[in-house]
């Protein structure tokens, strides 16, 4: 029995899912759209958090790609963050894979 290899999509799954997740609540403003005119926000609470981005249910249902700037309130940070994940459609709204581009290692000022 031979060993299955890995295609550039397992790659690219396997790279998204890096490093360490860990339940949190962390609450969050994401703003996203201001280059087409007015910006527009919406407030959330974090169910996962990563050194590399977060799992948020928004009301608003944003593409995959979506870029966005995404506030840690309770540090009063901000980092540019893109949608990478669609998950299921809840009645509170959207589950969003966040990904953060270049993070501060302490962005969400948890030890991660």
């Amino acid at each position: 029995m031979g060993f299955r290899s890995e295609t550039p999509s397992d790659l690219k799954w396997r790279e998204r899912r890096r490093g360490v997740r860990m339940n949190s609540r962390v609450p969050i403003a994401l703003e996203w759209g201001a280059s087409e005119g007015e910006a527009t926000r919406e407030e959330a609470i974090t169910r996962i958090v990563s050194p590399h981005g977060c799992l948020v249910v928004l009301r608003h249902d944003l593409p995959l790609d979506q870029h966005l700037r995404v506030t840690n309130l309770d540090r009063q940070a901000d980092a540019e963050g893109v949608v990478v994940w669609r998950g299921k459609e809840r009645a509170e709204g959207r589950e969003l894979g966040i990904e953060l581009v270049n993070p501060d290692l302490d962005f969400w000022g948890l030890e991660l």
